[in-house]
């Protein structure tokens, strides 16, 4: 095989590969919550909003406290995501030789593909973390609000906001994830298909719970609901 046509192995296999545990995470955390990180916290989010939302004068300032805690961790996302945009986006309009470390197809157009992949990745980053603090900036004014004391359908309706912030804010770091093997691309199509296999084995230990943290959560939950903490 040409060294040339590496890219159209390698590069592809390890996007696949990525592609397949994200598949099956989604999977997961719609079947199975519990068995992820994701899911997990979406549950512990329920019950902190039931909790804080029973007295929102009393608790009002921890919530915002937290929300812009949350609020802040976006922005600082989405800056640097929209930072590191612009800059591949000044350094595709220098022409550059290409290195001697490169292993690969070295072409013009190929470079271009490289980096117009590697700009997108940030963009969906940038956006997904906007999206994050749009839901976050909502849920602060809804979630100190003494009218939707003791309204449960209100009180879901906030958790439900909050949890799509999260999940706006998780996607906008899996897009920073991406961006790694992307990244390494520029130096050929082996290291790209050795992170995307490497990333995927990273990430089931960082987005899965072991039956400890199971426990533990489900037994907070019990706990909670005896004492008369309502929750959904």
């Amino acid at each position: 095989m040409e060294v040339k046509y590496l890219d159209f192995i390698l590069v592809p296999l390890g996007v696949l590969v990525l592609g397949i545990y994200h598949v099956w995470l989604l999977y997961t955390i719609i079947r199975y919550p519990s068995r992820t990180v994701i899911g997990l916290n979406a549950q512990s989010r329920y019950q902190w909003v039931f909790a804080l939302m029973s007295d929102p004068l009393k608790n009002g300032v921890l919530a915002v406290q937290t929300i812009r805690n949350n609020i802040m961790a976006s922005t600082l996302l989405a800056t640097t995501a929209i930072t590191l945009s612009s800059l591949i986006g000044v350094f595709a309009s220098n022409d550059t030789e290409e290195s001697k470390l490169i292993y690969g197809n070295k072409t013009s157009l190929n470079s271009s593909i490289k980096r117009l992949c590697i700009s997108v990745c940030f963009l969906v980053a940038f956006l997904c973390d906007v999206q994050s603090i749009r839901y976050y900036a909502q849920v602060s004014f809804l979630i100190t609000s003494p009218a939707l004391k003791g309204k449960v359908d209100f009180i879901e309706y906030v958790a439900k906001t909050l949890n799509r912030a999260n999940y706006a804010w998780s996607l906008g770091l899996q897009a920073f994830y991406l961006s790694i093997p992307l990244v390494l691309w520029i130096y050929g199509p082996i290291p790209v298909f050795a992170c995307c296999c490497l990333t995927s084995f990273a990430l089931y230990f960082l987005d899965t719970t072991t039956q400890i943290t199971q426990d533990l959560h489900t037994k907070s939950f019990k706990e909670k609901v005896s004492e008369g903490v309502e929750a959904p």
